[in-house]
């Protein structure tokens, strides 16, 4: 697709990039999405990069010079719990106020949104996500789930032959993001050259490092107007350090996990030891034992046991 050039009476001669960076907001998104997310310093960048080609671009235009509209369907490869869906929110904004996309919103779906379980049923469905998405982001989560090659009744290839109809065809108005595992990324795309062909930006997410996840793990609690005191960040550190190595470890949302269940605990804690009346510092302070009372510890259970037994 080639825009038409502009009139020549209509085209600017010169263009302040810095000028239009700072009037079309994106300042304020990149900031946030550095204030607000640890780490990721590749998929910053990257989407940093992508602001500025959609700068250039809006700038080549008001020049009159001949310009393709750009293709931005993504694809989102990491582990579990790096932020994927969250970075595909701020790539929704972004790409609003850079007039990419109409609305700016996101529509976030798996392959049960997509595919039905009967003749016919599929492509109501799949036309019916992508109505609601178009004028901003699909994101496809775990897309290669849509293929099923050892299930010769699978319809998920009829929504496939859709998807890749509309993201060629409005790619002007709606950007498309698959997520998933590296490893079966690779597959699905080998086994459809179609997604692979019009995927133009791949961003690998990398696991958090332990002191990234304890700097979410801070941010997490203040979120909820909750502490650590110092032993308990010292337990949370060892506790972060433990569960990597365990199965089924999802980065910042085995934390967010972990902090939930030392939040019950701790409420169980004040509600059986409390003989008085409770401040806020009390009520909002994670301590040791909230922590350590987890599975994950060696000795965890032991530590629970005690706890209920002294509660008894």
């Amino acid at each position: 697709m080639t825009d038409t050039p502009l009139p020549q009476t209509e085209r600017t001669t010169s263009v302040d990039l810095a000028a239009s960076y700072e009037d079309s907001g994106v300042r304020e998104v990149l900031a946030e999405l550095d204030e607000t997310m640890i780490g990721l310093a590749p998929v910053k960048s990257r989407i940093r990069e992508t602001a500025a080609l959609l700068l250039v671009d809006k700038a080549r235009r008001a020049m009159g010079l001949a310009t393709g509209t750009p293709t931005l369907h993504m694809s989102f490869t990491g582990n579990p719990g790096t932020g994927k869906t969250t970075v595909a929110l701020k790539m929704a904004s972004l790409l609003h106020r850079l007039g990419y996309v109409r609305k700016g919103h996101l529509v976030t779906v798996t392959r049960d949104d997509l595919v039905g379980q009967y003749i016919g049923h599929t492509a109501p469905k799949t036309k019916e996500v992508l109505k609601k998405a178009m004028g901003g982001v699909l994101f496809i989560d775990e897309a290669y789930y849509l293929y099923r090659p050892e299930n010769e009744r699978d319809y998920g290839q009829e929504a496939i032959e859709i998807l890749l109809q509309v993201m060629e065809n409005n790619r002007d108005d709606l950007v498309v993001i698959l997520a998933g595992y590296a490893d079966r990324m690779d597959r699905f795309f080998e086994s459809n050259p179609g997604f692979r062909s019009r995927i133009a930006h791949h961003v690998e997410f990398p696991d958090y490092s332990d002191d990234e996840l304890l700097r979410i793990s801070d941010i997490m609690l203040g979120e909820q107007s909750y502490i650590f005191d110092d032993a308990a960040r010292a337990a949370m550190a060892d506790y972060i350090a433990a569960r990597r190595t365990q199965p089924h470890f999802a980065n910042a949302r085995s934390i967010r996990n972990a902090l939930d269940r030392a939040r019950l605990r701790q409420a169980n804690r004040l509600f059986n030891e409390a003989k008085g009346p409770l401040g806020a510092k009390e009520l909002s302070t994670i301590r040791e034992t909230d922590l350590r009372a987890s599975r994950v510890f060696r000795g965890g259970l032991d530590v629970e046991r005690r706890m209920r037994q002294a509660a008894e």
